[in-house]
């Protein structure tokens, strides 16, 4: 069936990226997982392309694309490749659109032309040692000073994607007293310059997958942020974090449907080539039941997956609606790519195998942007349950 939800446009766009992924991406990329991130160099490649600012105003110097689907098909073929364009992934799907929704206008000038070019590296710091991303357990801590100009930023975090790069940085932090009906009250978003003094980069993450993504801790000591560089409201950072969730939950759907996809790609060609008894495993029955099975439940993630695209633009992707696609087709696409490895067979468990690379990829995706059990919760919450 031809997917409706792309055009001409997207068609050529895929093209497009499809080659610079093969030219460029794939045959250095070995290097990159094993350095666990991209060159800095390559994020400026990414702004020469066009592909940072898909979603920025002309007048900053970006396409003023509106659509998330040109986001979609990137996803696609970085997924049909196994690769990885490293931190650029929460610079654009998690840092763009805050400093969309809250930048003022003297902060769209500042940052987003650097934002668009690769120059300013924009990376978003939430969850806490010990705390993750638990509002009334942040430690974080940003008070104002007496001459109320600037906030004396002090603490830590992890799991910082694109972290080592980052320019920028958007902390959450304490910058008042949480309320007891209101434990998320007090928390603050400050675009921190991580050339400031007392900004510093720890280690480096070793996660299981995701080995690109230039995950890091940051720790701050009396870092100094002028109250020109907090972005929204203050007090309401966690608020305005909770409103970019159903964007953030459509995105990892849509990541979870291309890796799902690039997996039968994967296995496809694998069973063919291989042989066994002078066969090739793709002639055995058993494995053309897992390859269809498989198929048929990609198909469905991929029609969840479109509907909430065409709805997100249309500007009626509810957040129990975001919650459903994430959970169908995060769990969907776990069950996929664990049947696909399995069958590789002992191939598929060597770590440089482009199916073990998406194994290990995906899995965060049923936790990060909310676990499953609380998608369920949202969801049961919205039927009345």
């Amino acid at each position: 069936m031809r997917r409706t939800v792309f055009d001409a446009e997207h068609r050529a766009f895929r093209a497009s990226m499809r080659a610079f992924i093969e030219d460029e991406v794939v045959p250095s990329f070995g290097r990159w997982y094993d350095e666990g991130r991209v060159p800095r160099e390559f994020y400026y490649r990414l702004g020469e392309l066009g592909i940072l600012g898909l979603e920025v105003p002309v007048e900053y110097g970006g396409s003023g694309l509106a659509s998330i689907r040109y986001r979609a098909v990137l996803a696609e073929e970085i997924a049909r490749a196994a690769v990885s364009f490293g931190g650029s992934s929460a610079h654009v799907s998690r840092c763009l659109p805050l400093l969309d929704a809250l930048a003022t206008a003297e902060q769209r000038q500042r940052w987003l032309p650097g934002f668009v070019t690769g120059e300013t590296m924009f990376a978003l710091a939430v969850a806490e040692p010990g705390t993750d991303t638990e509002p009334a357990g942040m430690r974080t801590t940003a008070p104002l000073s007496l001459d109320g100009t600037e906030y004396l930023l002090n603490g830590s975090k992890t799991f910082v994607i694109g972290g080592v790069h980052a320019d920028r940085v958007i902390v959450c932090a304490r910058t008042a007293s949480p309320n007891s009906s209101d434990p998320s009250y007090g928390l603050s978003l400050l675009v921190v310059d991580a050339t400031a003094p007392g900004f510093r980069v720890g280690r480096a993450l070793d996660t299981l997958g995701r080995k690109v993504s230039d995950t890091a801790e940051l720790t701050f000591t009396d870092v100094r942020v002028p109250v020109s560089d907090r972005l929204g409201q203050a007090h309401r950072g966690h608020a305005h974090l909770a409103t970019q969730l159903p964007r953030e939950r459509l995105t990892i759907a849509v990541g979870a449907h291309a890796q799902a996809r690039a997996a039968v790609r994967f296995a496809h060609r694998f069973t063919t080539e291989r042989t066994a008894s002078a066969h090739s495993v793709a002639s055995f029955q058993n494995t053309g039941f897992e390859l269809a099975a498989c198929r048929a439940e990609v198909d469905a993630v991929e029609a969840v997956v479109d509907r909430a695209l065409a709805a997100h633009d249309r500007g009626d992707l509810t957040p129990a609606d975001a919650a459903a696609a994430k959970l169908f087709c995060t769990e969907s696409a776990g069950r996929v790519i664990d049947r696909c490895l399995q069958l590789h067979g002992g191939i598929g468990y060597l770590a440089d195998s482009p199916i073990a690379r998406l194994y290990a990829d995906h899995r965060i995706d049923r936790i990060m942007g909310g676990t499953s059990d609380v998608l369920r919760t949202i969801i049961a919450a919205e039927m009345g349950l």
